[in-house]
């Protein structure tokens, strides 16, 4: 990371993910999770700004430098919450705050809202709650992971002939970003060998979930949330599209931001980490 940075390895009781550290040693204890199919770089515009607080950026399981889950484990949203509990009893840290996107900021809201004695305060951009299914739908969520999982090959991720083609596909992907946050990512993302780059996260990363919270549920874990929360909502995100939400934040006590950008907004565009710094710098010195 091309930042004042200390590299660490968390040998966890179960599995080791790679981090890195950031500001005073003194300063607030955060532990920082990234989206889905990223890594800690995409705080990489965002952390310098920041002020006061020390961070702990993970690589989560099986994304970047961090190992994948054992043969046979999946990658449930409370086995990531299990893992930041870990992290922070293994830096020493009884109470701490989150800071996440997307998929870490989802993370952070249901971990919060289950051990709210363990939390000071949420930082989260442009995530909240989980993707939810009607109940009815659970039986052929199930049965779509389970023959996912027992395919006798699961598909590795495609060799690309030179950086530049894996940095295109990775602006390109399901959630696009600009070349500059792409370039970012690969840092701790992409990996050279003899059939050529290739992004390093675990295949299984997208093999379809087992289980889906229903929309109740999703809500249920946010509106329990007990604790002082800041959230940036991008204006061409993707939580705003999502169902049901608009109505959701006017009914929680959160203290919400809307700024413009796309759903990696504080790693795309220098102006916005900035906006966003200075909103989370004012959060957590009150």
């Amino acid at each position: 990371m091309n930042l004042d940075a200390e590299e660490i390895r968390l040998r966890l009781p179960h599995i080791e993910l790679a981090g890195c550290l950031f500001g005073p040693k003194n300063g607030q204890p955060v532990i920082a999770l990234h989206g889905w199919m990223d890594n800690l770089m995409t705080f990489a515009r965002l952390v310098p700004h920041l002020r006061g607080l020390r961070i702990l950026a993970l690589d989560m399981a099986g994304h970047g430098h961090s190992a994948p889950r054992p043969t046979g484990a999946s990658y449930s949203l409370f086995d990531y919450a299990v893992d930041a509990l870990h992290a922070a009893d293994f830096m020493g840290w009884q109470r701490f705050s989150l800071l996440g996107h997307s998929l870490g900021a989802i993370i952070s809201a249901m971990l919060a809202a289950a051990m709210p004695e363990r939390i000071d305060k949420l930082a989260l951009i442009d995530g909240l709650i989980a993707l939810t299914i009607p109940a009815q739908h659970a039986p052929g969520a199930m049965t779509a992971a389970l023959s996912a999982l027992a395919s006798p090959k699961i598909r590795q991720s495609r060799a690309h002939p030179d950086r530049q083609s894996a940095i295109t596909a990775r602006m390109r992907g399901i959630v696009g970003v600009n070349q500059e946050a792409a370039e970012r990512l690969a840092v701790r993302g992409l990996a050279e060998s003899a059939e050529g780059f290739r992004w390093n996260n675990d295949p299984r990363l997208k093999l379809p979930s087992h289980i889906y919270l229903t929309p109740e549920q999703a809500h249920a874990f946010t509106r329990a949330l007990s604790m002082p929360t800041c959230l940036i909502l991008a204006e061409q995100g993707l939580l705003k599209v999502r169902p049901g939400v608009e109505q959701l934040l006017k009914e929680l006590p959160l203290c919400v931001h809307q700024l413009p950008g796309r759903h990696h907004l504080h790693l795309e565009s220098e102006q916005s980490a900035q906006a966003i710094a200075e909103r989370f710098n004012r959060f957590f010195a009150t």
